[in-house]
């Protein structure tokens, strides 16, 4: 937005004349976030960007002119029009005195278009990149802008808004070289909004810096703060090394890379291992597994404060505060462990592996915590809890504890709706992410770009699935949510489980079904829409023998040369017989 064109033909710098709409105008008031078309003077425009075209203006008030640069949006549906405006004034109204963001100074409607009016900046931290040589910056550089940006969005996180367009272009800098936000959301707040464009895609943000779940967040989702995570780390990569993420690659080939082969970034070289870990937690494909903004800002500070030689060191202290041998095996990331403070008071219970439905070891089946040995700035440390029936306190290292509610819930737990869903769209099954101690319970669901929030007495446990596990479409189900794989025109194929996502939608591979010959693959599925197939629950000889033909393709011919075979032996049987 902020980035100097240089113009090359009259239609990189069009202008447009100002068309009186002051009589379309919202009731203006006080402070209202609303302002005059009237006293807006657009005078050329200076960027385009996938919400619409950014334009240096002039607001004229009675007592000053100020130079302001606005976000003019493409055409929206007239009914979608009061909607929009809305959001846009409330975003305004609740950025106003946050720090490390851009200055907005509030909405406009220009010939039919809605406006979003902002202080003008003249440059941006990708300008100033491209200004040096190898189009990188220091370390020094990357560590005092990021701590400046994630400032910002935490702020802007703390209203309730997601940022989902986070890169080097939109990363504003003072006339004193510190950097803010220069994008506040406008992806987030226009995601429902039906716009003139087919390119869905291009409507969540810049792919290069797009996270798995923002391509498809109704159905590889929800968005969440930790989204963010990832277009932050993308940001910092580029930074670092001036290349941009997944240069040269089309949408559709980002898209392969990130989304269905999920690949990661290349880590640079040369880099204090605190931020190398850091930037790996970044680009984890559950966004519960990344780091949080407040974990990324502790590792930013704690970097700039330490000398050179002391990165190292610290490293050592921030790998030994990571997962313990106690939790490793659980399969969960440190970051994803640091999300859920304990503290006196907290009731608990053992945490689950990462990949399973049920627990394995309870050695706390539910107790409270009435100690804790840490460091108050700590994560880490060790939990004393009372359990009933057990004398004395358990000393238990708190990353294998996870906290509970009164109705036995946890992250993690598979859950169901106990009332139904308004809107059918969405799935009734889904998966708790955190749980606050006021009781909101915070579930991802298929349908849902983002999180579901609600009681835990709204809830019921449900049903869990794994990795491993062989399903199949219910038979009551006509048509599934998702396209699915038959054997016949009258069955359902059988699938296995290769991936869980965050809001409980399965990905599912077809080992059983023929290379060759016949339509294969993965599909996804509802996990209200499938149930559960095991060896153990095949009934008859039949059945059995079908489910081992869903563990690989090639057991069918193994099967009938195996008939064959015996075949041919009892046949040569009743033949010495006969002489």
């Amino acid at each position: 937005m902020a980035s100097k064109i240089t113009a090359k033909k009259n239609d990189d710098f069009d202008y447009k004349i100002i068309e009186g709409e002051s009589k379309t105008a919202l009731a203006a008031a006080g402070t209202s976030p609303w302002i005059d078309s009237a006293t807006l003077e657009l005078r050329h425009r200076i960027g385009r960007g996938p919400f619409g075209d950014v334009w240096l203006a002039t607001h004229h008030q009675s007592t000053k002119d100020y130079e302001v640069a606005i976000k003019m949006l493409h055409p929206i549906n007239k009914d979608q029009m009061r909607v929009v405006v809305d959001k846009f004034k409330d975003l305004v109204s609740k950025s106003q005195g946050i720090e490390n963001v851009c200055l907005l100074r509030g909405v406009s409607i220009i010939s039919g278009r809605i406006c979003l009016v902002m202080k003008f900046y003249e440059g941006c931290v990708g300008d100033k990149m491209a200004r040096l040589k190898g189009g990188k910056l220091s370390l020094s550089d990357v560590l005092r802008y990021g701590i400046d940006l994630v400032t910002g969005i935490l702020e802007l996180h703390a209203k309730g808004f997601l940022i989902l367009n986070l890169k080097p272009s939109n990363f504003l800098l003072l006339d004193n070289d510190k950097a803010i936000l220069g994008d506040v959301g406008v992806p987030y707040l226009l995601h429902s909004i039906p716009l003139p464009s087919s390119d869905m895609i291009m409507r969540l943000g810049t792919p290069n810096y797009m996270a798995p779940e923002q391509w498809q967040p109704e159905v590889r989702g929800p968005m969440s703060f930790e989204t963010d995570s990832w277009g932050f780390g993308c940001s910092i990569v580029e930074m670092l090394t001036g290349a941009q993420p997944w240069s040269g690659k089309s949408i559709d080939e980002i898209y392969n890379l990130v989304v269905i082969k999920r690949e990661k970034l290349t880590i640079p070289n040369a880099i204090p291992p605190p931020l190398e870990k850091l930037l790996q937690g970044c680009f984890m494909y559950d966004l519960r597994s990344r780091p949080s903004m407040t974990d990324i800002l502790h590792v930013f500070k704690r970097l700039q404060n330490s000398e050179e030689e002391e990165f190292w060191s610290f490293w050592r202290g921030i790998d030994s505060r990571g997962i313990r041998k106690s939790s490793a095996y659980l399969g969960y990331t440190e970051w994803f462990l640091s999300k859920d403070q304990l503290q006196v008071g907290d009731t608990v219970r053992s945490r689950k592996p990462a990949n399973s439905c049920k627990h394995e070891n309870m050695d706390v089946p539910e107790g409270k915590v009435v100690g804790l040995e840490r460091d108050t700035t700590d994560s880490d440390g060790f939990a004393l809890v009372k359990v009933h029936g057990v004398h004395d306190p358990l000393r238990v290292h708190v990353s294998v504890l996870e906290r509970v509610t009164k109705d036995y819930l946890a992250s993690g737990d598979w859950v169901r709706l106990k009332y139904g869903v308004a809107d059918k769209r969405c799935s009734p099954v889904g998966i708790v992410h955190s749980i606050n101690r006021e009781g909101i319970v915070a579930v991802g669901f298929i349908g849902l770009p983002t999180l579901w929030r609600g009681t835990s007495s709204q809830l019921q446990m449900a049903k869990g699935y794994s990795v491993g596990q062989f399903v199949k479409i219910k038979a009551f189900v006509v048509t599934p949510r998702f396209k699915w794989i038959r054997k016949d025109k009258r069955v359902w194929a059988t699938g296995r489980i290769s991936h869980v996502l965050p809001n409980g939608c399965l990905e599912v591979e077809f080992p059983g079904a023929l290379p060759f010959g016949q339509e294969h693959g993965n599909c996804l599925a509802d996990p209200a829409e499938v149930e559960v197939v095991d060896f153990s629950t095949c009934e008859g000889v039949v059945e059995k023998i079908q489910h081992l033909q869903d563990f690989h393709w090639a057991v069918r011919p193994l099967l009938a040369a195996m008939g064959l075979l015996a075949s041919m032996k009892l046949d040569h049987a009743r033949f010495y017989i006969w002489i």
